[in-house]
């Protein structure tokens, strides 16, 4: 029996990783994103399999109609996620931190309630994209770490609401993997993304891809609450300490 996948920003990164490896397994996959061009190229590359949704996160008076279209759907992957840039939350502007917020909580909520219904009745699964910066805090990352830190916990309580459906709930939570994440996050700034990424060894899309596939392909009687992985050469920073002069 064919299964079918919902994934959420497959214009790029891991949600184009993701969409790929789950085609080339037999797989429909329902991909969204908000650059149609890309949705287009990635459509007529993975071919029957795939069906292209042009889709913006925020606009979640959408989604109980998309749920109806999608047709029955096995598996939903939260997989479409922003950060605003790196300022302190002092000196940010607010609509930056609005389109994280509206993005990254509000969509994803919005989304995973609208396809419940058909979830449950597939006894089915869901993957939330978290991060790392959802437990270890820095600089600048107030905004997008507590955005993550409601995706960690929303994912936990959902397994509560969700007790005795057979519905499984999974947070992934990856640290440093290579992708756009910096380019968006810095306005285009490649100079700023090759220098975060270079000599580092990170994650790549497909890595998380992997382990994506690895949980939503699990025996269904096997939940893996929230998964933590970083590249080997990622640990974790010193307290910063004030001294007085």
């Amino acid at each position: 029996m064919t299964r079918t996948a919902f994934i959420t920003g497959t214009t790029a990164g891991i949600g184009e990783a993701a969409a790929r490896k789950f085609v080339n397994d037999g797989w429909q996959v329902i991909g969204t994103g908000r650059r149609a061009d890309r949705l287009d190229r990635l459509a007529s590359e993975l071919g029957s399999n795939f069906r292209a949704v042009e889709m913006d996160m925020r606009d979640t008076s959408s989604f109980d109609q998309l749920a109806k279209s999608s047709g029955p759907v096995d598996l939903l992957v939260n997989n479409a996620g922003l950060a605003p840039p790196m300022s302190g939350l002092q000196a940010a502007e607010q609509d930056p931190l609005d389109t994280v917020i509206e993005t990254n909580i509000t969509g994803l909520v919005a989304l995973t309630r609208a396809f419940l219904p058909g979830l449950i009745e597939a006894k089915g699964a869901i993957i939330n994209l978290s991060s790392v910066a959802a437990t270890y805090p820095y600089k600048g990352g107030a905004v997008y770490a507590g955005s993550k830190a409601f995706v960690r916990q929303f994912s936990l309580g959902l397994r509560c609401d969700l007790a005795g459906t057979g519905v499984r709930v999974t947070s992934i939570e990856p640290g440093m993997v290579e992708t756009e994440f910096t380019l968006v996050r810095t306005g285009g700034d490649q100079a700023a993304s090759d220098a975060l990424y270079n000599g580092a060894d990170p994650m790549t899309a497909q890595d998380i891809a992997d382990t994506i596939f690895y949980v939503a392909t699990l025996p269904a009687h096997l939940n893996i609450n929230a998964l933590e992985l970083m590249p080997v050469s990622q640990s974790w920073a010193g307290f910063a300490v004030e001294r007085k002069a």
